[in-house]
């Protein structure tokens, strides 16, 4: 069995191969060949504590079986522990032992920023020169990262709630992106003083009320909504929702039953269900199709499924076995 650190997977998988990665697990999804059963949710009341069990089984050309495990404990910074540690194991399709283990929060960041940016990849306009990133948080780096990657943008500006936090993750990336990525990156007060003027807009918050009046989204912008994933949060104004031309989720059954910017409207009626136009993977395979004019406003929701992450893992471990990267344990003598 083979460990892989966060330092492993950075090294072993690019962006790029992550976004092609997402695109493989949502086409298969949308084909049907991806079997991913309900999240088992187990309560630790005495410690305050919540885990998380997530399988899933890609069928494919190059199967993938894996489980992410994600437990929850506000009390572990108390201890300098991580209040969100998460794992991913893989098993062989063929055998089912247990092949890796893979640390699960990068991974996590790594496969969320990489479906922003399949879908900014399919459905941004190919020229698009400024952008707006709304939340500099945890899921921040990989989703700046995500849209550098796909598109050549010129300017991309950053606001939080926290200034302090907007700048030192302007820093940060300054840093991190100084040899790879020409993008100038600025700060605001306000996102909406940008809205207007930006091809893109990616909002990655736990907001309860929309990040962004969208009366001022201009024709031809896409908007990824990253950061809601319980009913009750909200990142997207139903303004920019009406006014899409098209909403494309990464599962229709995953943001029916988790995405607050989608479910609201709905239960209020102020958007039907017939606005919702499909799922990536059906654009991925073309039986749906994406941008259909350089002015439509396109919008992607997701919230996340453990076929993402079951594929991006085998995959990695695929690398790790070529390349021997990892830390082997029980190895047969």
């Amino acid at each position: 069995m083979r460990y892989l650190s966060a330092t492993d997977i950075q090294t072993l998988f690019p962006m790029a191969a992550a976004i092609e990665a997402d695109k493989e697990a949502l086409a298969l999804y949308s084909a049907q060949k991806a079997k991913i059963p309900l999240r088992t949710n187990i309560d630790i009341p005495e410690y305050q504590g919540q885990s998380l069990y997530m399988p899933g089984y890609i069928q494919g050309n190059q199967p993938a079986l894996g489980l992410k495990i994600v437990s929850v404990y506000p009390n572990n910074p108390q201890m300098h522990l991580p209040s969100v540690p998460a794992t991913m194991v893989t098993l062989d399709p063929q055998t089912g032992q247990v092949s890796a283990l893979l640390e699960g929060t990068f991974l996590t960041q790594l496969r969320t920023g990489a479906v922003q940016g399949a879908a900014t990849q399919l459905l941004a306009n190919p020229h698009v020169q400024k952008a707006l990133l709304i939340g500099a948080g945890g899921q921040a780096m990989s989703q700046l990262e995500a849209m550098l990657t796909v598109r050549s943008l010129q300017e991309v500006y950053i606001f939080d709630r926290d200034v302090d936090q907007a700048h030192n993750f302007c820093h940060q990336a300054s840093v991190k992106f100084a040899h790879q990525f020409p993008t100038h990156l600025i700060v605001v007060d306000d996102p909406n003083q940008v809205v207007a003027q930006v091809g893109l807009i990616t909002t990655v918050t736990t907001a309860k009320q929309p990040t962004f009046d969208g009366n001022l989204v201009q024709p031809g912008t896409h908007i990824n909504g990253v950061g809601a994933y319980t009913p009750q949060m909200c990142e997207l104004p139903v303004s920019v929702l009406q006014r899409a031309q098209s909403i494309i989720c990464d599962t229709v059954d995953g943001v029916l039953a988790e995405a607050g910017d989608i479910i609201q409207p709905l239960q209020a009626q102020t958007l039907t269900r017939q606005a919702i136009t499909g799922e990536l993977g059906q654009i991925i395979n073309q039986t749906l199709p994406g941008r259909q004019n350089e002015k439509d406003i396109t919008v992607f929701k997701t919230v996340g499924t453990a076929a993402l992450d079951t594929l991006v893992a085998a995959r990695i471990v695929q690398q790790a076995q070529k390349q021997n990267v990892g830390t082997i344990f029980g190895e047969n003598k």
